[in-house]
C-alpha cells in the first residue's frame, strides 16, 4: 500500500511533465511531428515507470546502504539503457544479446516508443511490448514486495 502510493505519486509527476515537454517542446518549440497517438505512448510510458520503478525498488532490498545501492543502478542501469536499442540498433549487436535484452524494460519501451511516435503505430502493432512491460514489472513489483516485507518483518 505504501509502496504502491510512492511510487504512483513520483510517477504522475514524471508523467506530466514528460508529456508536457513533448507536447510544449518536441512539438510546439521545435515543431517536430508526432505521428501517432499521445494517449498510447502516455500509456506505455506509465507502464514503464511502474516497471523500472518496481526494480528499482527491488534493487534498494538488495542494498545494505545507499553507496551501494547507487554502484548496484550504475551496474544495473546503464548496461540496460546503453543495450535497449536507444542508442545503437539492437541488429548490430550479438544475437545473444538481443535474446538477453529481451528480459529488459527498456528494450520494451524504446521499441514501443519508436512504433508510436515516429510510425504512427497503434496498439495493434505495440500490444507485445505493453504485455512484456507488464509481465516484467509485475515480477519486479512481487520480488520487490516480498523482499521489502521480509525486511520489515526482520526489523520489528
Amino acid at each position: 500500500e505504501i509502496m504502491m502510493a510512492k511510487m504512483w505519486a513520483m510517477g504522475l509527476i514524471v508523467v506530466v511533465v514528460a508529456t508536457a515537454s513533448l507536447v510544449f517542446v518536441v512539438q510546439g518549440l521545435l515543431e517536430v511531428p508526432i505521428h501517432g497517438s499521445l494517449a498510447l505512448f502516455v500509456a506505455g510510458m506509465t507502464l514503464y515507470l511502474f516497471t523500472t520503478t518496481s526494480l528499482g525498488i527491488f534493487l534498494a532490498t538488495m542494498a545494505r546502504s545507499m553507496p551501494q545501492f547507487g554502484l548496484l543502478l550504475l551496474v544495473i542501469l546503464l548496461p540496460l539503457q546503453m543495450m535497449s536499442g536507444g542508442m545503437t540498433p539492437r541488429e548490430s549487436m550479438p544475437e545473444l544479446v538481443q535474446n538477453i535484452m529481451l528480459a529488459a524494460p527498456t528494450t520494451h519501451f524504446v521499441s514501443l516508443t519508436q512504433a508510436i511516435l515516429y510510425r504512427g503505430a497503434g496498439i495493434s502493432i505495440v500490444w507485445p511490448q505493453f504485455l512484456a512491460l507488464t509481465a516484467i514489472g509485475s515480477v519486479f513489483f512481487v520480488l520487490a514486495l516480498t523482499r521489502f516485507r521480509k525486511t520489515i518483518s526482520s526489523m520489528a
